[in-house]
């Protein structure tokens, strides 16, 4: 009794919980089944009280033996999923408990009966039940984590330059469109767009060797796109505009488009040879985690705290700290694990802004931690960058369009 009580209540909690709130089908068939379990246990309660009291003469026997199989069953799949994504200790020795616990209640409602009056429907419920749930975890934990992922696309359209009434300014307007052909929807984390001024200049002959060498081995060290040839000399970009085109704590719908356009503003007389854009897009999967909205920014200038990995190289940057409250996409896991926060990172720099989403326990926002850990939760909340541009678009051309 104890044992099928110890694991109906929480099962059965926990399957209403994912019924109503689990943001994935096979989540909510998960708290379907558990629903189901939490019920059979319940009413086996009964069935081994029975059982205990009359013996082998005992008519629910049946249904006690059937009741302590599912207790194994749900016990032995919870501590199995418990073990592989669960972090509190606590959770885990008691899955193995209860565990170990259904299994000798198994044992002694089986040696309390003496002869099974249909013991091969006992054994077809017992072998459906365990291939749905078996299945069923197959689905959820094996084959849905590595399935094709979806990509949200970026693109940017240069449009035609304005001249400003007093002829002093230019204004180029720029499209960024976001199409969204997949069945997922996203939560956006944040999204930048910045454009940069080049100057061209030529060598009427090849750069000395060493020169190049040294222009080849900073090539990586540059976020924006500069040239690697012997003939065009580089001269880094100079930042001309940037801003953020979507409000961070959004969401990107399935199957859905969105159109935003930004003003780039130039004197009429600029030095720039031709004008560079990008935009960022740093989103989360809509079903791996159920996100707050993002609360009061903070400022490393005003004295908190930022990771070194933030810093980086650049310690002089400035940076905007927004933190999130989230939940996991299922109730087993949101009270196996520890609580975490979504943090994004604005670091401010000669080149834009660039944002950095991280999924931290509470508390742990500040620590550094190892490039197999940050793969890992990327891959499981799905934290993905999409990137557009570089745009080039010679002045004289952008001019021209007037």
């Amino acid at each position: 009794m104890l044992v099928l009580l110890l694991t109906a209540l929480p099962a059965g909690w926990c399957g209403f919980k994912d019924f109503r709130e689990a943001l994935t089908f096979a989540g909510c068939f998960t708290g379907a089944a558990l629903m189901v379990a939490a019920l059979i246990m319940v009413v086996g309660v009964a069935a081994v009280v029975d059982c205990w009291a009359r013996g082998p003469n005992s008519n629910f026997g049946v249904v006690a033996l059937i009741s302590t199989g599912v207790a194994l069953l749900t016990n032995v799949l919870l501590a199995l999923q418990t073990w592989n994504d669960g972090e509190k200790v606590g959770y885990k020795v008691l899955t193995i408990v209860l565990s170990v616990s259904a299994l000798s209640t198994v044992l002694l409602v089986w040696r309390r009966l003496a002869d099974l009056p249909t013991p091969k429907r006992v054994a077809a419920a017992l072998i459906v039940s365990t291939l749905v749930a078996v299945a069923n975890f197959s689905y959820q934990y094996l084959f849905q984590p590595y399935r094709r992922e979806a990509t949200p696309l970026v693109q940017l359209n240069v449009g035609k330059a304005v001249l400003s009434a007093d002829r002093k300014l230019f204004s180029v307007p720029v499209d960024i469109k976001l199409v969204n052909h997949s069945d997922m929807a996203f939560y956006v984390l944040g999204a930048e767009f910045h454009a940069m001024g080049e100057e061209v200049s030529m060598s009427p002959r090849d750069v000395a060797r060493d020169k190049w060498r040294k222009d080849a081995e900073q090539w990586a060290m540059y976020r924006e796109k500069h040239p690697l040839t012997r003939r065009e000399v580089y001269q880094p970009g100079k930042l001309v505009s940037a801003q953020p085109w979507m409000p961070p704590g959004n969401w990107v719908e399935a199957n859905d488009e969105s159109l935003t356009r930004t003003v780039v503003q130039l004197p009429s007389n600029t030095t720039f040879d031709k004008l560079t854009f990008y935009a960022t897009l740093s989103l989360a999967r809509k079903d791996r985690l159920v996100m707050d909205k993002f609360g009061g920014p903070s400022y490393s200038w005003r004295g908190t705290t930022v990771p070194q990995w933030v810093k980086a190289d650049e310690k002089e940057n400035d940076t905007i700290i927004q933190t999130a409250e989230m939940k996991e996409n299922n109730a087993i896991d949101q009270i196996t694990r520890k609580k975490r926060r979504v943090t994004t990172y604005w670091r401010f720099g000669k080149h834009g802004v660039d944002v950095a989403p991280v999924i931290a326990p509470a508390g742990e926002e500040n620590r550094t931690f190892p490039e197999q850990t940050l793969r890992a939760v990327r891959s499981r909340y799905g934290l993905i960058d999409v990137l557009a541009g570089p745009v080039e678009e010679m002045l004289d051309e952008i001019k021209n369009r007037r």
